[in-house]
Parts: structure tokens; C-alpha cells; sequence
């Protein structure tokens, strides 16, 4: 495995091609030292993540002619912070199937680089730009409740999740964004003692969660230290292989580690959809399938990282797991996506690579991660060790089966006029920290659920003051949309 940040002083970062790269010619020196072309020349398989930096005419084709490689299996991904996960137990599923013997996973992101360009009035000039860009492969179409309501935006949906939680724990506003801080400072701890992190600023539980013209609210409870920082130029890459190539290769003992267990799962691709706004019953069936598959359970764990692009992933994920926010384990090893920093979809490349060291670090204990994809909708869990399993053999997540039981949706009404009652909701602030307008998610008499925008001074202010969930509210048609009041 390999890592690479260049941060701001160093920057601009050069193009992703040539990160990809690097840390691809890293990770194969890292398997086997001195002898990484070794490695690169066994390379049946390239796996790159989606890459929102630049659209490369044929990305993985133009990294195999810069590694000087010709894998006979070739995948570039879609979107989501599922992919590293994905993408390597998807390697390892060909490599056990005989398909394959020996993979590279990486991807990199340099949207810092473009955004001081931008800045500057620049755009990129690097190689093989696609001619005609399809622009981001997102496998579902928008939502036209949620385009009318101006729901698609992460930031304003993942608070409506943690909104829904606090309420169903009776917790006031006040001490659940306290909890939040408490929540989020051990990451920046472990950031802060980490070469690659973005921010690696320590910071308390009182800075995180007080509301400052530095740390402004983003979508109300979130404040701006709580939230993933996409802006970052970072590349990772991982070797998967099977353990005979890995012994023909002479990967020592102390270089490998297992994946012992993994399991994909959705929940609804849209907010409303979700019968219980306050828990994720995908995270804990994959979870769930992904120890049996490991033949171990959750206090077998000792290393945790906890994928964090808001807080109430992190929340979502110990409920699922049955741990606490301060479970003396800690709740990442690589500082979390809004420190260590969140590139696109490839932040479990790097979860994975980092746990891989804290392993090796650690032989025989069990690491556990996992990645989250769009608003709450793709869950992925891995196991990892550098162990093998107890029986010896491998067990392949039945994922289907755990799908099928994951099909409860909400029906969600288009528009609505008339009484409703409030499930979830969360408030937009503008970049001098004022509310702007907030988001209601709302139960109907009908058993449907509508989306509302809240537009009043007023009740956005007592959206933030006081415990909304579950009071008796009406919503009226306004122009293309519709409005809660109180």
C-alpha cells in the first residue's frame, strides 16, 4: 500500500495521472522492497477509482502505458465513498474465483490544485482530457420532490438524520451539538499526528461545536469543523493478491494482510424514502454479515476507522454496531474525512491503506472500516487482519440475501397542502453564518412523505432552538414548491 498528500506549500499538485502513478509504483515497492517491478509485472488487474478531477479519455488504460503494464482485467469505477472497499473484496472475489491473480487499486484526487487555479482564472492543462465528458456517473436519477425543495445537496441532507436521532434520544439541541463535539475531537487528535493529514490540527470538543465567524454553522447542527473537506490532493493505492501468487512473488509474512470479511448494502437511494430517519438498518445488516463472514464479532475488534463525512455517519455506525461515540477503541485510525481530509470517492483507499499499517503494527488483531456512498444510501463494512481466519477458509458474503431484506421504502409525495407532522429537518446558512432556509422532511396522514422548505426568520431561528420532530405543522403551495408553517 501507498500514500501521497501534497499539501498546500508543496502544491499545485501535479496531474492525477502521474499520482496515480506514483503511489501505484509505491505500494508495489511497499509489497515487496526492492523488487516493486516485480509486482508491477504481475499485475493482472488495474482498479481505478472514479477520479472528479479530470476526465481522462481512457483512465486506466492511460495508467497501465505509465506503469508499463498490460492487466487483462481493466475497471474504473463509479461514484461513492463505498468504492475502495468495493473495489478491492470485488479483486479479491476474482482472485478467489481464479479469474485473476494479483490487482492495483488506486485513485487520486488534486481538487485543491484546481480550485486555487479557478482562483487564479486558470484551468488545467494536463494530458488526455476526454473530448466529450459525461460529467458524474450518478446511478439514480434526481429526486423532482427533492430538485423542487433543493434537498441534493449532502450537506443538507446528512443533518436531517442526526436531527431525527437527537430527537428519538430526547436530547435538547444544546447538549446534542456538545455531543457532537465530543464525538469529533479524538479524530482531530489522530489527524494531528499524521503526515498526511489535511489539517493535522488538534482541536477540543468546545471548538468544534461553538458556532464562531471561523466555524460557522453549514446546515444547521453542523458547523464547519464537523463536515468532510473535498478540496484536498491526496493519492492512495492498494496491492491485492492471492496467496500463492503473493508466495511466488516472496511477500514476506510481515507485509500481508487478510481480508477477512465484507458485506455491500443499501438502504433508500432518496431522504423520505427512509422509514427510519434516525438509524441505518443497511449498516446494520452489512455489519452484521461482514463478522459472520469474518467468523469474529465487534469486541474481537481493536482498530476501528469509521467512515466520517458527517456526523451522523459516525453516529449511524455505532448504533449499527452496538458501540458507544467513546469507545475506548477510537473510532478512526486515519483522522476522519473533515481532518485527514475527504477526496471524492476515494477516502477508503486510504482508510484501508492506513489500517493496513496500524495491522502490521499489530499483528493478529482485527481491524474493522467502512464507507458510506451518496446521501446515506451505499454501506460497506470490511474486516481486515493480518491473521487469516481461525477455519482457515474464506466465506463470501451472501448480499443478496441481506438486500432482500432491506426493502422497506416510504412512497414519497411530489407536492403537498394540508396538515403534516415533522420527521426531520435542518437548516441552510449562508457564508456570512446567517439561516437562509431550511429543509422539513414530513410525515403525512397518508403514510406518504413530503418535503417543505421553511422560509420564515422566524421559525428557522425556533428550528434551532427548540425540538421540531414530531410537532403538527401545514404546508402550503408556493411557487413550485411547498412551504412549512407552523
Amino acid at each position: 500500500m501507498a500514500q501521497h498528500t501534497v499539501h498546500k506549500p508543496d502544491g499545485p499538485a501535479p496531474e492525477p495521472l502521474v499520482l496515480w502513478e506514483r503511489v501505484c509504483r509505491a505500494a508495489a515497492d511497499d509489497a515487496l522492497p526492492g523488487h516493486g517491478d516485480r509486482v508491477l509485472g504481475a499485475t493482472d488487474s488495474l482498479d481505478v477509482v472514479y477520479c472528479q478531477s479530470w476526465p481522462y479519455d481512457r483512465p486506466v488504460d492511460r495508467l497501465a502505458d505509465a506503469l508499463g503494464v498490460a492487466p487483462r482485467r481493466r475497471v474504473y469505477s463509479g461514484i461513492g465513498g463505498t468504492i475502495g472497499q468495493v473495489l478491492v473484496h470485488t479483486a479479491g472475489r476474482a482472485i478467489f474465483d481464479g479469474e485473476i491473480d494479483l490487482a492495483i487499486v488506486t485513485g487520486a484526487e488534486v481538487l485543491e490544485t484546481i480550485r486555487q487555479l479557478d482562483k487564479a482564472g486558470e484551468k488545467p492543462a494536463w494530458s488526455f482530457r476526454h473530448p466529450a465528458p459525461a460529467g458524474m456517473p450518478f446511478e439514480a436519477p434526481f429526486h423532482p420532490a427533492e430538485v423542487a425543495h433543493g434537498v441534493r445537496n449532502a450537506w443538507a441532507e446528512f443533518p436531517v438524520f442526526d436531527v431525527a436521532r437527537r430527537a428519538r434520544l430526547r436530547m435538547t439541541p444544546e447538549a446534542y451539538r456538545a455531543a457532537l463535539g465530543q464525538l469529533l475531537a479524538p479524530f482531530t487528535a489522530i489527524a494531528a499526528a499524521s503526515p498526511r493529514a489535511w489539517f493535522p490540527v488538534e482541536r477540543s470538543a468546545e471548538e468544534i461545536a461553538e458556532v464562531t465567524p471561523v466555524n460557522r454553522l453549514i446546515g444547521y447542527p453542523y458547523t464547519k469543523y464537523m463536515v468532510s473537506v473535498i478540496d484536498v490532493d491526496m493519492a492512495a493505492a492498494i496491492v491485492v493478491a492471492g496467496h500463492g501468487r503473493a508466495d511466488e512473488l516472496g511477500v514476506s509474512a510481515d507485509r500481508r494482510v487478510y481480508l477477512r470479511g465484507w458485506c455491500y448494502a443499501d438502504d433508500p437511494v432518496y431522504l423520505a424514502e427512509h422509514r427510519d430517519l434516525a438509524s441505518s438498518p443497511a449498516m446494520a445488516a452489512a455489519s452484521r454479515e461482514a463478522f459472520r463472514c469474518a467468523e469474529a464479532g465487534i469486541d474481537d475488534v481493536a482498530h476501528i476507522d469509521l467512515y466520517s463525512c458527517y456526523p451522523s455517519s459516525v453516529h449511524f455506525a455505532c448504533d449499527a454496531l452496538g458501540i458507544a461515540g467513546d469507545d475506548g477503541r477510537g473510532l478512526t485510525v486515519t483522522g476522519g474525512l473533515p481532518y485527514f481530509g475527504g477526496p471524492s470517492s476515494n477516502y477508503v483507499t486510504h482508510s484501508i491503506a492506513t489500517m493496513t499499517e496500524v495491522l502490521r503494527a499489530d499483528p493478529g488483531s482485527l481491524g474493522l472500516l467502512n464507507g458510506i456512498g451518496m446521501y446515506m444510501t451505499k454501506h460497506v463494512f470490511g474486516l481486515y487482519s493480518t491473521a487469516p481466519p481461525p477455519s482457515g477458509r474464506v466465506t463470501t458474503p451472501d448480499e443478496a440475501r441481506v438486500q432482500e431484506r432491506l426493502r422497506d421504502r416510504v412512497a414519497i409525495a411530489d407536492r403537498h397542502a394540508g396538515p403534516a407532522t415533522v420527521a426531520g429537518y435542518s437548516v441552510a446558512h449562508a457564508r456570512s453564518g446567517a439561516p437562509e432556509w431550511g429543509i422539513a422532511v414530513c410525515d403525512l396522514p397518508d403514510g406518504r412523505r413530503a418535503y417543505a422548505r421553511v422560509l420564515e426568520p422566524a421559525l428557522l431561528d425556533a428550528l434551532e432552538q427548540e425540538e421540531w420532530v414530531g410537532r403538527p405543522v401545514t404546508l402550503m403551495a408556493a411557487d413550485g414548491f411547498d412551504e412549512l408553517r407552523a
